[in-house]
């Protein structure tokens, strides 16, 4: 359990947490979530049951490769149960997946790169540390990857779930090299050393079919943990995800669907 320190500040429910110990904001939040939510353990839940018919989301129940529309709307459910209202706003950015992949880059990487610096522009100065979440989608239905950039610091962590690193994707990281040192010089900053990126050491999956689950835990994790920094071995508490840990998130976001009547 994380200790506790530091002043409170209000949080979106209107109670007081404590800011030093911003990770545990989120913590709390998904402890209060898991107890609403009824687990799977390897079986169907009654809120997976109910939403069965929806057709984007049938990949979710047959634990089948996921697409855009499930990652964006999983992304949703971080933002508001996590973040909306506390500092984490400030921490953690997110890219859409459905404007930066290989598909776009290899038909305008200029025109992808520019998406990239107009994004990076509305958030601010970046002065201070933050991450951008990129989901990166390999083209056509293919492999997720997690790219998280701090533009502050630099630096670019790079999470797969296979074996390998950014070398399998020179475009994308071309790409993202150029975006983040147009948009430091458009804000004059003075770029003080080459972007570094690092391959963390992240859980890995043992089928075909699992990185999108394990691109969503990646930043679930990381924005639990409060951690811009990203050990390069990654975080001890998750070393490794079991089948209980994606499950867990499928009924998260069923329940996200239900409370927001999204259906």
């Amino acid at each position: 359990m994380l200790k506790k320190a530091g002043k409170d500040i209000p949080t979106k429910s209107g109670t007081k947490t404590n800011p030093k110990s911003q990770k545990e904001v989120p913590d709390q939040m998904l402890d209060k979530a898991s107890k609403e939510i009824p687990t799977t353990s390897g079986t169907k839940s009654q809120i997976m049951m109910r939403l069965e018919k929806m057709e984007d989301m049938q990949q979710l129940f047959e634990h089948e490769e996921l697409g855009i529309v499930v990652i964006h709307t999983y992304i949703w459910y971080m933002y508001d149960t996590l973040m909306r209202g506390t500092e984490l706003c400030n921490r953690f950015n997110f890219i859409a997946a459905s404007r930066i992949n290989t598909t776009f880059i290899t038909k305008n990487p200029t025109s992808v790169m520019n998406e990239l610096v107009d994004r990076f522009m509305v958030a601010g100065d970046n002065t201070t540390p933050s991450l951008y979440f990129l989901p990166f989608n390999s083209g056509n239905g293919g492999h997720w990857v997690l790219v998280a950039m701090d533009l502050s610091r630099l630096m670019v962590y790079y999470l797969d779930s296979l074996p390998g690193d950014w070398s399998k994707y020179p475009s994308m990281k071309k790409t993202v090299d150029a975006a983040i040192l147009k948009f430091r010089s458009k804000k004059n900053y003075r770029n003080r050393k080459d972007i570094t990126w690092v391959r963390v050491q992240c859980p890995q999956q043992n089928n075909s079919i699992d990185c999108g689950f394990f691109v969503l835990r990646f930043m679930r994790d990381i924005i639990a943990l409060n951690r811009i920094d990203i050990p390069k071995m990654y975080f001890d508490e998750y070393k490794s995800y079991s089948r209980a840990h994606l499950d867990e998130m499928k009924d998260e976001l069923c329940q996200f669907i239900i409370d927001h009547r999204i259906i």
